[in-house]
């Protein structure tokens, strides 16, 4: 079917992929905005992408975590962004305003890893062996139908993982050792550009303010002021299909404010669903409470693929990400500080401005804290007192070095006895505790897109034949794409919208440093030097 001037389309969720889509089809495919409905369960829109005071007793600010940008890879994220403008001044686009804070704040992280010793590690010295160079090697030449559902450990040797490389590139991306090796592979590809620069993350960039305030809430107030509607307090349970071979939705089955109804699609309306999610059943801790780790898919994220995956086999397999959280899962936290304190002292100890190191990790820690130290202020509206730092760790499950409890069990107290234990702060520790605010974030399917998958468990972006809906977000097929980017949800959107709309402009190529033999032999040079 094709799009008409009465075409509705219906925008299933309300973060960065639906967000984009409806850029793309008000921007590019002139579909007036009155016809764009974006439905969203939640008061905000922004999906994964936040940035709010914290929904906690004590108060404070939270990020739920922060997205790595980097000029090479985003291409279509640059694409959607040059025609935002700013909140601040309409004059300037989201994409300039980044250019300039970048070069007010460029990335040189001075102190990419700690040791337990509190000292600075060399990060430089990648410290890979010969051995761990033939794997590496092997993992990039062999096809992702060879890889198949195996493991990123199935590929390295124990002493890989020990390494300084390891352990800069684990947490700069999130990845476990028992995530999809093709999922790693994809980003060794993808970020080969990274792999000369990994210890100062030189490459890095960042928005001005968190990516709710600094991309989200502009593209929002862009389109409102196109007369793209947003309707909250929506759940979209299950869609209908014309026939037995689901190629054209029909029918959304929704709960609005709690009562059950239906959106009939027209002849010519859309449906674009979101399926999936990273921070369904996020929960929050302070300073005196714990974050509760949900196990049973209580927020309905999920249940919308898992409908939709019964209509057709290439509409994917959910269970595949959602399936086992112990995998999946970590836990992150927002540090609120009433004075310069603690953050005085990491840019002393670290040689970094707030702003301009990147991450910070501890690599010896059981937990594998990692912390960083945004320019402030890093909320839009934030008290010119206030200041804040973010982190997280990847092994919630284990006794911390300072405080003999997994971090899945503590309070946003003895996270923050931790972090001060890593630092070596004890002479300012009680000044800190005294002033900070702490949220902890729990969140069970953090690095659900990372799981061990084969390319049938992932349905493509447009299935074949579909006529009037498209799946985006973190759980599509995008050939050689990489996921846990918003890069990848707003390629997922742009195809979407330019090929049922039949959009007349290309969509930018991926950038591959392969093919650039500037790129492919500094990254060489440092990986296999």
């Amino acid at each position: 079917m094709a799009p008409t001037p009465n075409s509705h389309i219906h925008l299933v969720g309300g973060g960065i992929a639906s967000l984009a889509a409806a850029v793309f089809l008000v921007r590019d495919a002139g579909v007036p905005g009155a016809n764009v409905h974006v439905l969203e369960q939640l008061p905000l829109l922004g999906g994964s992408l936040d940035g709010a005071h914290a929904p906690t007793a004590e108060g404070g600010y939270v990020t739920r975590g922060g997205r790595m940008l980097e000029d090479e890879h985003y291409v279509c994220l640059w694409n959607l962004l040059e025609t935002i403008p700013t909140l601040d001044d309409p004059q300037v686009t989201v994409r300039q305003d980044m250019l300039a804070f970048n070069a007010e704040h460029p990335s040189d992280a001075k102190a990419r890893l700690i040791a337990a010793d509190h000292s600075i590690i060399d990060a430089a010295d990648l410290g890979l062996t010969a051995r761990d160079r033939a794997d590496l090697t092997r993992l990039l030449a062999l096809p992702e139908k060879v890889i198949g559902a195996r493991r990123i450990e199935d590929f390295f040797q124990p002493r890989f993982f020990a390494s300084n490389f390891w352990a800069m590139w684990r947490t700069t991306f999130a990845f476990q050792n028992w995530h999809s090796a093709i999922e790693l592979k994809r980003y060794f590809l993808a970020f080969i550009q990274e792999f000369d620069r990994i210890h100062t993350l030189a490459g890095v960039r960042r928005t001005r303010y968190n990516q709710y305030d600094s991309v989200v809430a502009p593209i929002q107030a862009w389109l409102a002021e196109r007369g793209v509607r947003f309707e909250h307090g929506v759940t979209v349970l299950d869609a209908d299909f014309a026939d037995d071979a689901a190629r054209r939705v029909t029918r959304l089955r929704v709960q609005r404010d709690g009562a059950e109804e239906t959106i009939e699609l027209g002849p010519d309306d859309y449906a674009f669903f979101t399926i999936g999610s990273m921070t369904a059943d996020t929960t929050y801790g302070d300073r005196t409470t714990v974050p509760e780790l949900v196990r049973d898919r209580r927020d309905g994220s999920w249940r919308l693929w898992e409908a939709l995956a019964k209509k057709a086999p290439d509409f994917g397999r959910p269970v595949a990400f959602c399936g086992t959280v112990e995998e999946s899962k970590w836990e992150s936290f927002t540090l609120t500080m009433s004075d310069r304190t603690l953050i005085d002292r990491i840019a002393a100890y670290s040689g970094n401005e707030p702003g301009t190191g990147g991450l910070m990790t501890f690599k010896d820690s059981r937990w594998l804290l990692s912390i960083v130290v945004p320019a402030q202020p890093h909320f839009r509206n934030q008290d010119p007192d206030t200041f804040t730092l973010w982190g997280y760790a990847l092994f919630g499950d284990v006794a911390g070095d300072y405080v003999a409890k997994p971090m899945d069990d503590c309070t946003g107290a003895e996270v923050l006895d931790e972090l001060l234990g890593q630092l070596g702060f004890a002479d300012i520790a009680d000044h800190v505790r005294a002033t900070t605010k702490v949220t902890t974030v729990q969140m069970p399917y953090i690095d659900a897109q990372f799981q061990r998958r084969v390319v049938s468990d992932r349905p493509k972006v447009i299935p074949r034949g579909a006529e009037n809906f498209a799946f985006l977000g973190q759980f599509v097929e995008i050939p050689e794409g990489v996921v846990f980017t918003v890069e990848y949800s707003v390629r997922a959107a742009m195809q979407a919208v330019y090929r049922h709309f039949g959009v007349d402009k290309e969509i930018p190529a991926m950038y591959r440093g392969m093919a650039d033999p500037k790129v492919a032999w500094s990254a060489l040079k440092t990986a296999f030097g």
